[in-house]
């Protein structure tokens, strides 16, 4: 089997794009489905056997795909990693700014510490690799930034550090996509809502119950694939996208739109799209 992508083939043929975070979840999901249309994908995450593993994948799979460890948080790495990546590829014409991470937490449980740190991993360490893929390669040749964020609209209670950080995330897009238009760069953001991805196994064992009741709250009662997302982030990326920029495109069948107000009936006429060959169900919505 391969990829099923909505999109044409060869759309991204020999172009190079990074993915951080490419080992799991969303980040895994898009990097296939840029291998699967012609890109060479340049996966960049902190644990090398996970970024290692998705490369035998889509190497299994017939695509090209390079390996990189690198913690974004670091300065120094993200500056050598960059320059790596062009050393073994020639080339960069885009950037999926998808690493991130949290902890569920009352901001009165969370330290100085904690909250530096996932503020530095979702913030600070995009900043970083998008500056360093600017100063690097793009601002010579083009190309495309998708930054992923979160659904923090309306606050995000229990995870407020994470929240804070992609509201920054969403900003630091907007004011890139000015400074950079330029040089012919676009740079945009996707903000998944609640997606069955391998993420939700992280969450300790309280959370299980309500993260099963997730689907509730959306309107068209189910959760997103990882695919949906990575269509979206694929369409940011694509010349269809030539003039978008600076712009947040929610992925969350409108869960952020008023369904804390809006009663929400059964819903209908309502089919997934999930074209990804390797996707896995997480753990915590399969368990009875």
């Amino acid at each position: 089997m391969s990829y099923r992508s909505v999109f044409q083939p060869g759309l991204f043929q020999d172009r190079v794009y990074i993915v951080t975070g490419g080992g799991s979840g969303i980040g895994r999901c898009t990097a296939h489905e840029l291998a699967s249309l012609g890109a060479r994908v340049a996966l960049v995450g902190r644990n090398p056997d996970k970024v290692a593993r998705v490369r035998e994948e889509i190497l299994d799979d017939g695509g090209t795909a390079s390996a990189h460890v690198c913690d974004i948080r670091e300065e120094a790495a993200v500056q050598a990693t960059v320059r790596a990546i062009l050393d073994q590829h020639g080339r960069l014409n885009g950037l999926v700014n998808n690493a991130g991470g949290q902890f569920a937490a009352p901001l009165t449980g969370i330290s100085q510490k904690g909250w530096e740190t996932v503020v530095r991993t979702n913030l600070t360490g995009g900043f970083l690799m998008a500056r360093e893929a600017y100063t690097q390669a793009l601002n010579k040749s083009g190309g495309a930034i998708v930054n992923i964020v979160a659904d923090m609209w309306g606050g995000m209670p229990g995870m407020g550090h994470s929240g804070a950080a992609r509201a920054g995330m969403v900003n630091f897009t907007q004011t890139a996509a000015v400074e950079w238009a330029a040089a012919g760069v676009r740079v945009n953001a996707v903000a998944p809502g609640w997606i069955a991805s391998s993420g939700m196994d992280n969450y300790p064992d309280h959370m299980k119950s309500w993260i099963r009741g997730l689907a509730d709250a959306v309107p068209i009662k189910r959760l997103g694939t990882e695919a949906e997302v990575s269509a979206a982030i694929c369409f940011l990326l694509s010349p269809a996208a030539a003039f978008i920029s600076g712009d947040c495109l929610r992925v969350d069948a409108a869960a952020s739109q008023g369904s804390r107000i809006w009663p929400l009936p059964q819903a209908r006429n309502n089919t997934p799209f999930n074209g990804f060959h390797r996707a896995v169900t997480p753990r915590v919505l399969s368990e009875d």
